[in-house]
Protein backbone atom coordinates (compact mmCIF):
# COMPACT_ATOMS: atom_id res chain seq x y z
CA UNK A 1 0.00 0.00 0.00
CA UNK A 2 1.29 3.59 -0.54
CA UNK A 3 -0.36 4.56 2.76
CA UNK A 4 2.60 2.21 4.15
CA UNK A 5 5.50 3.57 1.99
CA UNK A 6 4.72 7.05 3.25
CA UNK A 7 4.88 6.17 6.51
CA UNK A 8 7.97 4.82 6.69
CA UNK A 9 8.92 7.97 4.37
CA UNK A 10 7.55 9.88 7.41
CA UNK A 11 8.43 8.45 10.63
CA UNK A 12 11.46 6.11 9.32
CA UNK A 13 9.61 2.86 10.32
CA UNK A 14 7.19 0.44 9.54
CA UNK A 15 3.71 1.23 10.51
CA UNK A 16 2.23 -0.82 13.95
CA UNK A 17 -1.44 -1.04 12.07
CA UNK A 18 -3.25 -1.17 9.40
CA UNK A 19 -7.04 -0.56 9.10
CA UNK A 20 -9.52 -0.87 6.02
CA UNK A 21 -12.66 0.59 5.65
CA UNK A 22 -14.79 -0.24 2.12
CA UNK A 23 -16.67 2.52 0.30
CA UNK A 24 -20.51 2.13 -0.34
CA UNK A 25 -22.82 1.80 -2.99
CA UNK A 26 -26.43 2.64 -1.86
CA UNK A 27 -28.77 1.92 -5.31
CA UNK A 28 -32.26 2.28 -3.87
CA UNK A 29 -32.85 4.03 -0.79
CA UNK A 30 -30.88 7.40 -1.30
CA UNK A 31 -32.61 10.77 0.63
CA UNK A 32 -34.07 8.97 2.85
CA UNK A 33 -32.26 7.71 5.61
CA UNK A 34 -32.12 11.35 7.41
CA UNK A 35 -35.97 11.27 7.92
CA UNK A 36 -35.67 7.54 9.40
CA UNK A 37 -36.27 5.64 6.08
CA UNK A 38 -35.31 1.80 4.89
CA UNK A 39 -32.00 1.46 2.39
CA UNK A 40 -30.61 -1.19 0.76
CA UNK A 41 -26.57 -1.23 -0.07
CA UNK A 42 -23.61 -2.87 -0.62
CA UNK A 43 -20.30 -2.37 0.83
CA UNK A 44 -17.26 -2.61 -2.70
CA UNK A 45 -13.88 -3.84 -2.50
CA UNK A 46 -12.41 -0.32 -3.14
CA UNK A 47 -12.19 1.99 0.37
CA UNK A 48 -9.94 4.05 2.91
CA UNK A 49 -6.16 2.63 4.27
CA UNK A 50 -4.74 4.15 6.70
CA UNK A 51 -1.36 2.75 7.91
CA UNK A 52 -0.40 4.29 11.68
CA UNK A 53 1.22 3.88 14.63
CA UNK A 54 0.40 4.82 18.51
CA UNK A 55 1.87 8.16 20.02
CA UNK A 56 2.38 8.03 23.61
CA UNK A 57 2.33 11.78 24.15
CA UNK A 58 -1.65 11.67 23.12
CA UNK A 59 -1.37 13.77 19.88
CA UNK A 60 -2.92 12.69 16.71
CA UNK A 61 -0.62 13.34 13.84
CA UNK A 62 -2.22 12.31 10.24
CA UNK A 63 -1.65 13.33 6.43
CA UNK A 64 -3.76 11.79 3.56
CA UNK A 65 -2.17 11.02 0.40
CA UNK A 66 -5.20 13.00 -1.26
CA UNK A 67 -4.68 16.08 0.32
CA UNK A 68 -1.72 18.36 0.81
CA UNK A 69 -2.38 19.97 4.31
CA UNK A 70 -0.63 17.25 7.63
CA UNK A 71 -3.38 17.65 10.65
CA UNK A 72 -2.75 17.17 14.05
CA UNK A 73 -4.07 18.17 17.73
CA UNK A 74 -4.20 16.74 21.10
CA UNK A 75 -6.80 14.22 22.05
CA UNK A 76 -7.33 16.08 24.78
CA UNK A 77 -7.63 19.44 23.09
CA UNK A 78 -9.29 19.25 20.09
CA UNK A 79 -10.59 22.30 18.99
CA UNK A 80 -14.20 22.90 19.20
CA UNK A 81 -14.85 24.37 16.07
CA UNK A 82 -14.03 23.18 12.90
CA UNK A 83 -10.82 24.07 11.39
CA UNK A 84 -12.54 23.97 7.61
CA UNK A 85 -10.26 21.79 6.26
CA UNK A 86 -10.16 17.32 5.32
CA UNK A 87 -9.62 16.86 9.02
CA UNK A 88 -12.74 18.14 10.39
CA UNK A 89 -14.44 15.05 10.36
CA UNK A 90 -11.47 13.55 12.59
CA UNK A 91 -11.29 15.74 14.64
CA UNK A 92 -15.32 15.54 15.23
CA UNK A 93 -14.45 11.72 16.01
CA UNK A 94 -12.01 12.14 18.02
CA UNK A 95 -14.50 14.27 20.23
CA UNK A 96 -16.78 11.62 20.06
CA UNK A 97 -14.88 8.93 21.09
CA UNK A 98 -13.43 10.96 23.74
CA UNK A 99 -17.19 11.16 25.69
CA UNK A 100 -17.79 7.68 25.54
CA UNK A 101 -14.19 6.35 26.73
CA UNK A 102 -10.98 7.82 28.24
CA UNK A 103 -8.62 8.24 25.73
CA UNK A 104 -4.64 7.77 26.41
CA UNK A 105 -2.98 7.71 23.34
CA UNK A 106 -2.84 9.56 20.32
CA UNK A 107 -1.61 8.29 16.94
CA UNK A 108 0.43 8.85 13.68
CA UNK A 109 -1.37 7.90 10.38
CA UNK A 110 -1.40 7.83 7.11
CA UNK A 111 -4.58 7.86 4.93
CA UNK A 112 -5.16 6.65 1.79
CA UNK A 113 -8.82 6.58 -0.26
CA UNK A 114 -8.13 3.91 -3.39
CA UNK A 115 -10.86 5.61 -5.49
CA UNK A 116 -11.56 9.56 -6.37
CA UNK A 117 -13.91 11.55 -3.71
CA UNK A 118 -17.45 12.11 -4.13
CA UNK A 119 -20.39 9.83 -3.92
CA UNK A 120 -19.45 6.81 -2.61
CA UNK A 121 -19.30 8.28 1.47
CA UNK A 122 -15.77 8.69 1.40
CA UNK A 123 -16.38 10.97 4.46
CA UNK A 124 -17.85 8.06 6.62
CA UNK A 125 -15.57 5.81 5.52
CA UNK A 126 -12.46 8.05 6.95
CA UNK A 127 -14.22 8.35 9.74
CA UNK A 128 -14.61 4.88 10.77
CA UNK A 129 -11.12 3.50 9.60
CA UNK A 130 -9.65 6.43 12.06
CA UNK A 131 -11.99 5.65 14.69
CA UNK A 132 -10.86 2.05 14.57
CA UNK A 133 -7.02 2.80 14.76
CA UNK A 134 -7.50 5.38 17.48
CA UNK A 135 -10.08 2.61 19.66
CA UNK A 136 -6.95 -0.07 18.61
CA UNK A 137 -4.03 2.01 20.19
CA UNK A 138 -6.46 2.65 23.07
CA UNK A 139 -7.41 -0.82 23.44
CA UNK A 140 -10.90 0.23 23.26
CA UNK A 141 -13.78 -2.45 21.69
CA UNK A 142 -16.40 -0.79 21.61
CA UNK A 143 -19.85 -2.24 19.55
CA UNK A 144 -20.62 -1.77 15.82
CA UNK A 145 -23.76 0.68 16.76
CA UNK A 146 -21.27 2.87 18.64
CA UNK A 147 -18.88 3.61 16.03
CA UNK A 148 -21.42 4.24 13.32
CA UNK A 149 -23.18 7.04 16.00
CA UNK A 150 -20.15 8.60 16.87
CA UNK A 151 -18.99 9.14 12.85
CA UNK A 152 -22.69 10.28 12.43
CA UNK A 153 -22.05 12.77 15.40
CA UNK A 154 -19.12 14.15 14.14
CA UNK A 155 -20.75 14.55 10.59
CA UNK A 156 -24.32 16.24 11.92
CA UNK A 157 -22.46 17.92 14.98
CA UNK A 158 -18.86 19.14 13.92
CA UNK A 159 -18.90 19.31 10.75
CA UNK A 160 -22.73 20.40 9.87
CA UNK A 161 -23.57 18.38 7.22
CA UNK A 162 -27.33 16.42 7.94
CA UNK A 163 -27.12 13.07 7.11
CA UNK A 164 -28.09 10.13 8.25
CA UNK A 165 -26.74 6.56 9.00
CA UNK A 166 -26.98 5.13 5.27
CA UNK A 167 -23.55 5.46 4.62
CA UNK A 168 -22.01 4.04 7.95
CA UNK A 169 -24.47 1.56 8.49
CA UNK A 170 -23.58 -0.28 4.82
CA UNK A 171 -19.83 0.08 5.44
CA UNK A 172 -20.08 -1.34 8.93
CA UNK A 173 -22.45 -3.98 8.72
CA UNK A 174 -21.88 -5.17 4.60
CA UNK A 175 -20.77 -8.88 3.75
CA UNK A 176 -20.10 -9.89 0.48
CA UNK A 177 -22.48 -11.32 -2.10
CA UNK A 178 -24.87 -9.89 0.27
CA UNK A 179 -27.65 -6.78 -0.03
CA UNK A 180 -27.70 -4.98 3.18
CA UNK A 181 -31.66 -4.04 3.67
CA UNK A 182 -31.82 -1.55 6.72
CA UNK A 183 -34.60 0.17 8.96
CA UNK A 184 -33.06 3.40 9.99
CA UNK A 185 -35.49 3.65 12.46
CA UNK A 186 -34.81 1.11 14.73
CA UNK A 187 -31.92 -0.03 12.63
CA UNK A 188 -32.67 -3.58 12.25
CA UNK A 189 -31.37 -4.84 9.67
CA UNK A 190 -31.31 -8.07 7.19
CA UNK A 191 -28.07 -9.21 5.02
CA UNK A 192 -30.03 -11.11 1.94
CA UNK A 193 -27.73 -13.22 -0.11
CA UNK A 194 -27.67 -13.62 -3.59
CA UNK A 195 -30.18 -15.92 -4.84
CA UNK A 196 -28.29 -19.45 -6.85
CA UNK A 197 -30.77 -18.63 -9.74
CA UNK A 198 -29.82 -14.44 -9.63
CA UNK A 199 -27.71 -13.21 -12.85
CA UNK A 200 -24.22 -12.74 -12.19
CA UNK A 201 -23.15 -8.83 -11.54
CA UNK A 202 -20.20 -6.48 -10.95
CA UNK A 203 -20.36 -2.81 -9.52
CA UNK A 204 -19.50 -0.38 -12.30
CA UNK A 205 -18.96 3.44 -10.71
CA UNK A 206 -18.51 6.06 -13.57
CA UNK A 207 -16.71 9.06 -12.15
CA UNK A 208 -17.88 12.29 -13.50
CA UNK A 209 -14.48 14.30 -13.00
CA UNK A 210 -16.24 17.04 -10.81
CA UNK A 211 -15.49 16.56 -6.88
CA UNK A 212 -18.02 17.60 -4.11
CA UNK A 213 -18.09 18.42 -0.71
CA UNK A 214 -21.62 17.78 1.21
CA UNK A 215 -21.72 20.61 3.59
CA UNK A 216 -21.19 23.13 0.60
CA UNK A 217 -23.60 22.14 -1.25
CA UNK A 218 -27.55 22.24 -0.99
CA UNK A 219 -27.89 18.57 0.71
CA UNK A 220 -28.76 20.24 4.03
CA UNK A 221 -31.46 22.09 2.77
CA UNK A 222 -33.26 19.33 0.89
CA UNK A 223 -33.49 17.71 4.48
CA UNK A 224 -34.97 20.74 5.75
CA UNK A 225 -37.64 20.98 2.72
CA UNK A 226 -38.58 17.68 3.44
CA UNK A 227 -38.20 18.28 7.26
CA UNK A 228 -40.46 20.97 6.69
CA UNK A 229 -43.24 19.02 4.66
CA UNK A 230 -43.21 16.42 6.82
CA UNK A 231 -44.28 19.10 10.28
CA UNK A 232 -46.80 20.61 7.80
CA UNK A 233 -48.74 17.41 6.64
CA UNK A 234 -48.93 16.16 10.38
CA UNK A 235 -50.01 20.01 11.62
CA UNK A 236 -52.90 19.84 8.65
CA UNK A 237 -53.64 16.37 10.11
CA UNK A 238 -54.38 17.43 13.19
CA UNK A 239 -51.55 14.98 14.58
CA UNK A 240 -49.04 15.86 17.75
CA UNK A 241 -46.02 17.45 16.74
CA UNK A 242 -43.01 18.50 18.71
CA UNK A 243 -39.72 20.60 17.41
CA UNK A 244 -39.05 20.62 14.18
CA UNK A 245 -35.65 18.99 14.03
CA UNK A 246 -37.30 15.52 15.58
CA UNK A 247 -39.75 15.80 13.01
CA UNK A 248 -39.26 12.93 10.36
CA UNK A 249 -41.67 11.93 7.43
CA UNK A 250 -41.43 8.34 8.54
CA UNK A 251 -43.92 9.61 11.34
CA UNK A 252 -46.51 10.36 8.48
CA UNK A 253 -49.12 7.96 7.04
CA UNK A 254 -49.04 7.75 3.60
CA UNK A 255 -52.68 8.44 3.68
CA UNK A 256 -52.18 11.72 5.18
CA UNK A 257 -49.75 12.58 2.81
CA UNK A 258 -52.16 11.55 0.26
CA UNK A 259 -55.06 13.55 1.38
CA UNK A 260 -52.79 16.79 2.29
CA UNK A 261 -50.10 16.79 -0.30
CA UNK A 262 -51.81 19.48 -2.56
CA UNK A 263 -51.41 22.03 0.36
CA UNK A 264 -47.85 21.94 0.70
CA UNK A 265 -45.36 24.31 -1.01
CA UNK A 266 -44.62 22.61 -4.66
CA UNK A 267 -41.01 22.15 -3.72
CA UNK A 268 -42.09 20.13 -0.25
CA UNK A 269 -44.38 18.07 -1.86
CA UNK A 270 -41.46 17.02 -4.72
CA UNK A 271 -38.93 16.15 -1.92
CA UNK A 272 -42.16 14.18 0.28
CA UNK A 273 -43.13 12.37 -2.92
CA UNK A 274 -39.15 11.22 -3.47
CA UNK A 275 -38.90 10.24 0.19
CA UNK A 276 -42.64 7.91 -0.22
CA UNK A 277 -41.80 6.34 -3.06
CA UNK A 278 -38.29 5.72 -2.39
CA UNK A 279 -39.59 3.71 0.93
CA UNK A 280 -41.80 1.75 -1.56
CA UNK A 281 -39.30 1.15 -3.96
CA UNK A 282 -36.92 -0.28 -1.01
CA UNK A 283 -39.21 -2.47 0.11
CA UNK A 284 -39.69 -3.58 -3.65
CA UNK A 285 -36.09 -4.17 -4.43
CA UNK A 286 -35.41 -6.20 -0.87
CA UNK A 287 -38.00 -8.57 -2.06
CA UNK A 288 -36.62 -8.56 -5.56
CA UNK A 289 -33.26 -9.17 -4.25
CA UNK A 290 -34.63 -12.43 -1.95
CA UNK A 291 -36.30 -13.92 -5.48
CA UNK A 292 -33.13 -13.50 -7.51
CA UNK A 293 -34.67 -11.11 -9.36
CA UNK A 294 -31.73 -8.16 -10.39
CA UNK A 295 -33.63 -7.27 -13.45
CA UNK A 296 -35.91 -5.95 -11.17
CA UNK A 297 -33.77 -4.77 -8.52
CA UNK A 298 -32.10 -2.83 -11.22
CA UNK A 299 -35.13 -1.30 -12.82
CA UNK A 300 -36.07 0.23 -9.57
CA UNK A 301 -32.35 1.83 -9.11
CA UNK A 302 -33.48 3.16 -12.31
CA UNK A 303 -36.41 4.77 -11.05
CA UNK A 304 -34.73 5.86 -8.12
CA UNK A 305 -32.36 7.80 -9.89
CA UNK A 306 -35.65 9.49 -12.06
CA UNK A 307 -36.99 10.70 -8.50
CA UNK A 308 -34.06 11.88 -7.23
CA UNK A 309 -33.36 14.39 -10.14
CA UNK A 310 -37.23 15.18 -10.46
CA UNK A 311 -38.22 15.29 -7.18
CA UNK A 312 -35.43 15.26 -4.88
CA UNK A 313 -34.15 18.04 -7.25
CA UNK A 314 -30.53 16.90 -7.30
CA UNK A 315 -27.93 16.14 -10.12
CA UNK A 316 -25.43 17.74 -11.72
CA UNK A 317 -25.48 18.45 -15.40
CA UNK A 318 -22.43 15.63 -15.56
CA UNK A 319 -23.75 13.30 -13.67
CA UNK A 320 -27.52 13.78 -15.25
CA UNK A 321 -25.64 13.15 -18.13
CA UNK A 322 -24.04 9.77 -16.74
CA UNK A 323 -27.39 8.95 -15.44
CA UNK A 324 -29.04 9.14 -19.17
CA UNK A 325 -26.22 7.14 -20.42
CA UNK A 326 -26.68 4.67 -18.55
CA UNK A 327 -30.60 4.27 -18.86
CA UNK A 328 -30.13 2.83 -22.61
CA UNK A 329 -26.82 1.17 -22.45
CA UNK A 330 -27.30 -2.46 -22.82
CA UNK A 331 -26.18 -5.00 -20.01
CA UNK A 332 -27.00 -2.38 -17.13
CA UNK A 333 -29.17 -3.98 -14.92
CA UNK A 334 -29.90 -0.41 -13.17
CA UNK A 335 -28.19 2.74 -11.30
CA UNK A 336 -27.83 6.32 -10.50
CA UNK A 337 -25.68 8.93 -9.13
CA UNK A 338 -24.24 8.00 -6.21
CA UNK A 339 -24.25 9.93 -2.99
CA UNK A 340 -25.98 13.42 -2.73
CA UNK A 341 -25.84 14.23 -6.63
CA UNK A 342 -24.20 17.38 -6.92
CA UNK A 343 -20.89 16.13 -8.36
CA UNK A 344 -19.21 13.27 -7.35
CA UNK A 345 -20.35 9.70 -9.13
CA UNK A 346 -22.69 7.23 -10.83
CA UNK A 347 -23.09 3.60 -10.24
CA UNK A 348 -24.85 0.92 -11.82
CA UNK A 349 -24.50 -2.81 -11.54
CA UNK A 350 -23.86 -4.54 -14.59
CA UNK A 351 -24.10 -7.85 -16.47
CA UNK A 352 -20.44 -9.04 -16.67
CA UNK A 353 -20.50 -10.22 -19.89
CA UNK A 354 -21.34 -6.61 -21.15
CA UNK A 355 -18.72 -4.68 -18.67
CA UNK A 356 -16.22 -3.96 -22.36
CA UNK A 357 -19.30 -2.30 -24.36
CA UNK A 358 -20.72 -0.63 -21.34
CA UNK A 359 -17.36 0.95 -20.71
CA UNK A 360 -16.46 1.97 -23.90
CA UNK A 361 -20.34 3.17 -24.79
CA UNK A 362 -20.38 5.53 -21.96
CA UNK A 363 -16.75 6.37 -21.52
CA UNK A 364 -17.63 7.61 -25.58
CA UNK A 365 -20.76 8.99 -25.30
CA UNK A 366 -20.06 11.37 -21.77
CA UNK A 367 -16.70 12.59 -23.29
CA UNK A 368 -18.19 13.48 -25.91
CA UNK A 369 -20.56 15.31 -24.01
CA UNK A 370 -17.71 17.16 -21.77
CA UNK A 371 -14.74 16.67 -23.74
CA UNK A 372 -12.83 18.95 -21.19
CA UNK A 373 -13.35 16.11 -18.50
CA UNK A 374 -10.98 13.69 -20.57
CA UNK A 375 -8.69 12.84 -18.39
CA UNK A 376 -11.05 13.16 -15.01
CA UNK A 377 -13.14 11.15 -15.92
CA UNK A 378 -12.48 7.51 -15.72
CA UNK A 379 -14.69 3.89 -14.93
CA UNK A 380 -13.97 1.43 -12.08
CA UNK A 381 -15.49 -2.06 -11.93
CA UNK A 382 -16.03 -3.07 -8.56
CA UNK A 383 -17.16 -6.26 -6.47
CA UNK A 384 -19.30 -6.54 -3.28
CA UNK A 385 -17.22 -7.07 -0.28
CA UNK A 386 -17.72 -7.41 3.74
CA UNK A 387 -17.73 -4.63 5.82
CA UNK A 388 -15.12 -2.74 8.37
CA UNK A 389 -13.67 -5.46 10.64
CA UNK A 390 -13.71 -4.32 14.17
Amino acid sequence: MKCQDKFVEIYKKAPEGLAFCPYRICPIGAHSDHNLGKITGLAIDKGIHIAFSPKQNGVVELCSLQFDKRAQWHIAEVPRQKQDDWADYLRGATLQLATQYPLRRGLSGVIEGSLPIGGLSSSAAVVLVYLKALCEVNDIKPAAQQLIMMSVRAENDYVGVSSGKLDQSCEMYSKKDHLLYLDTRDDTYELIPAHPQMKPYKIAIFFSGVERTLAGSKFNMRVDELRSAAYALAAYAGMEYGKFQETNMRDIPREVYEQYRDRLPETWRRRAEHWMTEFERVEQGAEAWRRGDIETYGRLSFESGHSSIYNWETGSPELKTLYDIMTHTDGIYGGRFSGAGFKGCCMSLIDPAFEESIVEKVTTEYLKAFPQLEGKYMVKICKSADGLII
